[in-house]
């Protein structure tokens, strides 16, 4: 029989993860990495008004640029191979990685409601274990991203002075905060599954299941 077992820990921890997972979901589909100058721009858009210059905007496989026909943005490498960078490449599958084990745990996590144990084990161990696998991948491609400003696609958004783990003429991007933010909060849902785990097997719980109550909410 199904118990569906509410307890506040449990529902934030459920919460956080699949907010985890989207969140570092959108960083790698960002085109918002890096910030260049104003010369990887074909238009000042201030001459239709505004007071700054457009500045373009490169990710890990996409960017962003001002044509005369307004702001496109779209994919620069058709294809793996064509990403600026062997050290992006490596980053992508390693966010890659991360993402989808972060992907998987946010829909066990909702499962969880009904079902505490898979193969015998908590379930909620098991994701934290999940999660904590999958920031370790992220770090690793977070710690990557950096080595690769030294291509000839981001030195020319960033200028010939940029290289391995100098930024030149650019600045980061919200997208590589919000990975970096993202990896941050994986770790605590990966500690915080432990506080789950051990709310939805309470005393208080088996108390409310030998009752024969099938909808147990607890703060």
């Amino acid at each position: 029989m199904c118990h569906v077992i509410v307890t506040c820990r449990s529902m934030l921890w459920t919460l956080l993860s699949i907010m985890v997972a989207f969140t570092e979901l959108i960083a790698f589909m960002s085109n918002d990495w890096l910030v260049g100058t104003t010369a990887g721009s074909t238009v000042d858009i201030g001459s239709y008004g505004s007071p700054d210059p457009y500045r373009p905007t490169l990710g890990l496989y996409g960017r962003c640029l001002q044509l005369s026909r307004g702001v496109q943005c779209g994919p620069y490498a058709t294809h793996f191979g064509e990403i600026a960078s062997g050290f992006w490449q490596a980053t992508s599958i390693f966010l890659a990685v991360g993402i989808l084990l972060l992907c998987t745990v946010a829909i066990m996590s909702i499962f969880t409601l009904c079902f505490q144990s898979i193969m015998k084990k908590s379930i909620f161990n098991v994701c934290g274990l999940l999660q904590g696998i999958a920031g370790l991948f992220l770090i690793l491609g977070l710690m990557l991203y950096p080595a690769g400003w030294g291509s000839k696609k981001a030195q020319d958004y960033c200028g010939a002075d940029a290289s391995p783990y100098k930024v030149g003429l650019c600045s980061l991007g919200w997208a590589f905060y919000t990975a970096i933010g993202g990896t941050v909060l994986t770790f605590l849902c990966a500690v915080f599954s432990a506080q789950a785990e051990i709310a939805t097997s309470s005393d208080k719980v088996q108390e409310e299941i030998e009752e024969g109550k099938s909808l147990i909410c607890l703060l």
